[in-house]
């Protein structure tokens, strides 16, 4: 997978001293490149009969949706609170210094759906652990969750770990 960690830029010191930031942005705006991504995070799904993808705002909604195409099921959000119209589930999850909130849709999820959750980074795994809750919630099976990057020394796939998990690139 070096051929597309060189497309991902390190951005030391940001948002905050101390953090290094994988940057995305270097590999989306090259068209080979983020194809390549995309194609090679769908192979890992292809026969896994997915009826929904869903993807957390924001970055998860690049990936999420085109995995959905591929794969020929539904894409679902999952948003930040008070940007969903209708009648939503709710999960709240910590944060180093907090606690943050999502939605999704009660509607979005039928009972028994085998579902994706797709994003574009797995770090300490409290996002994606609250969208499994969502999803289970709806009445959705998780069939997996799907990442470009994952930072290994931050443990997030242990809060996952009941699930199939796979990552295309790893930091």
């Amino acid at each position: 997978m070096d051929d597309l960690k060189r497309h991902v830029r390190s951005v030391p010191d940001f948002p905050k001293e101390g953090i290094l930031f994988y940057d995305i942005s270097t590999l989306m705006k090259d068209a080979a490149a983020s194809r390549r991504a995309v194609d090679r995070m769908t192979w890992s799904w292809i026969d896994a009969e997915i009826d929904k993808v869903v993807g957390m705002e924001s970055r998860g909604f690049i990936f999420a949706p085109l995995l959905a195409s591929r794969l020929n099921a539904g894409f679902v959000m999952v948003r930040k609170p008070g940007k969903l119209p209708a009648e939503t589930f709710v999960k709240s999850y910590a944060l180093e210094y907090g606690e943050d909130r999502l939605e999704m849709h009660r509607d979005a999820v039928e009972k028994g759906e085998r579902v994706l959750i797709v994003d574009d980074l797995l770090a300490t795994g409290g996002t994606a652990r609250a969208t499994v809750e969502l999803v289970e919630e709806a009445g959705g099976t998780v069939a997996g969750l799907g990442f470009l990057i994952e930072l290994e020394e931050l443990k997030g796939r242990e809060k996952l770990s009941e699930y199939r998990v796979e990552a295309l690139l790893s930091y």
